[in-house]
């Protein structure tokens, strides 16, 4: 039977806020001023023992492979798609196992823990490990320091090197810790180890919901394995701690008594006693000057200074724009005060013209000058697909769709009086287009080679809409140009070829009938009309009705799929609802139900919008990527897109506390070390995946951006 040791990152460690956020937790960050994180801490001290095993939250996956490979180890990752506790992520990992080995004996262990003897560690765990063979949970006891109201203690029974469990204890406060160290008990460090067919056994017998969903999201497990993300079924399963689920339940527990050093890390007081002080009993770190201070912990991380003057026992914590003062004994409050906050929502903009002031030096100063001196090819033509956090543009094929997103950017940048060279940048998008895109039948193929050549001709009616609003917006920004205008009709005329006969369009590839690429020819073709051109206005008016008709239920729950007589696709592709699109389709419509005098079509708007704003989440202050057709969350990760039409549609229908907030999430999403880029996916808990900010996304923040300076007070007046 071999050992695997998992590593549990499911804590959030709100009370060492602001070093620990959603987007960098407790175990990823490095909390004791080290070299390692906690997380790394755990994965080096337990390597030795057998294999890796981590199970984190989706959007720490990136943080995971990064830290592992500083340290040369390698381990399988399940992600969670939403964390559920303590019990359901255990079952995963039971269940991950035993596919590979049925003999199996998982070392579970907590990501965010500081064990500096990790020698000592891994002799009590080979101690335990004959026991647990034989069928039992067995989980190390600490011999406790002090009566610490912070843990939960364990009442040992029969035995010697490993003894029964008489009873777990919750936490206590400070008397009954005291008693509770004087009668013997052990702290509950919260590491096991038992084997994986044991828990497995225990979990069906004591919490058998939590093993079939755990069960269901281990098969329907997708991606690699170091970074297997589990099934949606994960979201189903009871939301429980393994204390709960089993060990309270169990005959089959034990304790082994340990007597190494060992801390949670779980508060600021914590941090301050496992520092090194200096003589005054001070813990200071970064950029810090203390005058007439004791007994504090002074650090300021992320740019920022802390000056602190006359004050003893307390944690003064600078990180960035976040900042926390509490007296070092009251450490285990900050929980308190960081959820109110957090309930919140992000940091809110007090108007528009607020919002409108930050997003428009932002873009001016920052995101165009970026994207026209590192996303602009100068060897190749076009733009590139995505610039890298570390501000690296990232090579890879080309698509049609990026060229004509960038030529609408850098136009609307013109006619947003952008001081910059939006002309140039205009026409180099131009050129590249109709160098490397343009087919012979005057349509704009998919995808081309770093050399130029074409490694997809398909003409996608998605990439004819982007090429013909960048083409429009030239048209406008440029008082008509007639190079765009001649392409366009080129391009009209050779879309008849895509006419679906039932009214509409068909789709290339697997889904030939959708709302999806009808969505943005309808934004090109008003555009168009917006440009002078009125001859564009029976193909606006022609997917406007098609929409009230056949893509919109009478709920305002617009369907993304269909069949070839625009009726909802079965299975679950009929069953799916994206927000972002909600509100883009209700921004679309409101503008044309306006042009037109049409009430039906400002109703429409008004609907779409309220069924998307059932997959925005609250305490993010952001849209979700999915929902199922009963409005419950089907994908709880948020990429940046939903984000701006959402901030779009509650401008145009005149929800100003709705685009305070949509602002606000949408800010976070682009506040990255190299400013002018961007993050371009959320995890369900406010964590930000690794990866580059992808060219496609400055469309739509271009988009939300003029809209919010139209309708600000102070720019427009």
């Amino acid at each position: 039977m071999s050992l695997y040791p998992v590593i549990m990152c499911g804590g959030s460690g709100v009370r060492l806020w602001p070093l620990s956020r959603p987007e960098r937790p407790k175990p990823f960050a490095r909390v004791l001023g080290g070299s390692l994180t906690l997380f790394q801490e755990t994965a080096q001290r337990a390597a030795p023992l057998g294999p890796l095993l981590v199970i984190a939250g989706a959007d720490h996956g990136g943080l995971i492979r990064e830290q592992l490979a500083e340290l040369g180890l390698s381990a399988d990752v399940l992600l969670e798609p939403e964390p559920r506790d303590s019990a359901p992520a255990m079952a995963a990992a039971a269940i991950h196992l035993l596919r590979r080995d049925e003999e199996a004996v998982m070392v579970v262990l907590a990501a965010d823990h500081h064990v500096p003897d990790g020698g000592a560690f891994r002799d009590a765990v080979v101690r335990a490990a004959p026991f647990s063979r034989a069928g039992r949970i067995v989980t190390l006891g600490i011999a406790p320091t002090f009566p610490s109201t912070a843990y939960g203690y364990i009442r040992a029974g029969r035995g010697e090197s490993v003894r029964t469990v008489d009873a777990f204890i919750e936490k206590p406060d400070a008397a009954r810790a005291a008693a509770l160290i004087a009668e013997g008990c052990l702290w509950n460090s919260g590491n096991f180890i038992v084997p994986a067919t044991t828990l497995a056994y225990e979990l069906g017998r004591l919490a058998p919901e939590v093993l079939e969903a755990a069960e269901a999201a281990v098969e329907t497990a997708t991606g690699p394995g170091d970074g297997r993300l589990l099934g949606e079924v994960f979201r189903t399963a009871p939301k429980i701690s393994i204390d709960y689920a089993v060990m309270e339940k169990t005959s089959r527990a034990m304790v082994a008594p340990a007597d190494f050093s060992w801390s949670d890390v779980g508060a600021w007081d914590v941090v301050h006693t496992l520092s090194d002080p200096d003589g005054a009993g001070n813990r200071l770190e970064g950029r810090v000057e203390a005058e007439g201070v004791t007994g504090s912990y002074i650090r300021a991380d992320g740019g920022a200074e802390a000056v602190v003057v006359g004050l003893s026992g307390v944690a003064v914590v600078a990180d960035g724009a976040r900042v926390l003062v509490a007296p070092l004994a009251d450490s285990q409050a900050v929980k308190r005060g960081v959820e109110r906050l957090q309930a919140r929502g992000p940091a809110g903009f007090p108007d528009l013209s607020s919002a409108a002031a930050w997003f428009g030096l932002w873009l001016r100063t920052a995101a165009l000058p970026v994207w026209w001196t590192l996303g602009a090819d100068r060897e190749r033509g076009g733009f590139v697909e995505a610039i890298d956090q570390e501000g690296l543009p990232q090579p890879a094929p080309r698509r049609g769709r990026v060229q004509g997103r960038m030529i609408f950017s850098f136009a609307q940048a013109g006619m947003m009086g952008w001081s910059g060279p939006w002309r140039e940048a205009v026409r180099h998008g131009l050129n590249g287009l109709t160098r490397d895109f343009l087919r012979p039948d005057g349509l704009i193929r998919c995808l081309v080679g770093l050399d130029g050549r074409p490694l997809d001709d398909t003409p996608h009616v998605y990439d004819q809409a982007f090429a013909l609003l960048g083409l429009a917006s030239l048209g406008q920004a440029a008082e008509s140009d007639a190079e765009a205008l001649a392409l366009a009709q080129r391009m009209r005329e050779g879309l008849e070829a895509l006419r679906h006969p039932a009214g509409g369009f068909r789709e290339s590839g697997d889904q030939p009938f959708q709302a999806n690429a009808h969505m943005h020819l309808l934004e090109a073709s008003l555009a168009w009309e917006e440009a002078g051109q009125a001859d564009w206005r029976d193909l606006s008016d022609e997917i406007a009705e098609l929409a009230l008709g056949a893509f919109i239920d009478h709920r305002g729950v617009l369907s993304e799929f269909f069949d070839a007589d625009w009726r909802r696709a079965g299975g679950d592709d009929g069953r799916l609802v994206e927000p972002g699109h909600q509100f883009e389709w209700a921004w679309l419509l409101d503008r044309w139900g306006r042009a037109r005098g049409r009430a039906d079509g400002q109703l429409a708007a008004r609907a779409l919008h309220e069924t998307g704003r059932q997959g925005v989440d609250p305490r993010r202050a952001c849209a979700v990527n999915a929902l199922w057709e009963d409005l419950t969350v089907r994908d709880g990760w948020a990429r940046l897109w939903p984000q701006t039409e959402y901030l779009k549609s509650s401008l145009a229908l005149g929800e100003t506390e709705e685009a305070l907030r949509a602002a606000s999430g949408l800010r976070r999403y682009l506040e990255t070390p190299v400013r002018g880029l961007w993050r371009d996916r959320q995890g369900p808990t406010g964590g930000f995946a690794a990866g580059g900010a992808p060219a496609t996304s400055l469309y739509h923040i271009v988009g939300a951006i003029r809209q919010l300076e139209e309708q600000s007070p102070a720019l427009s007046a």
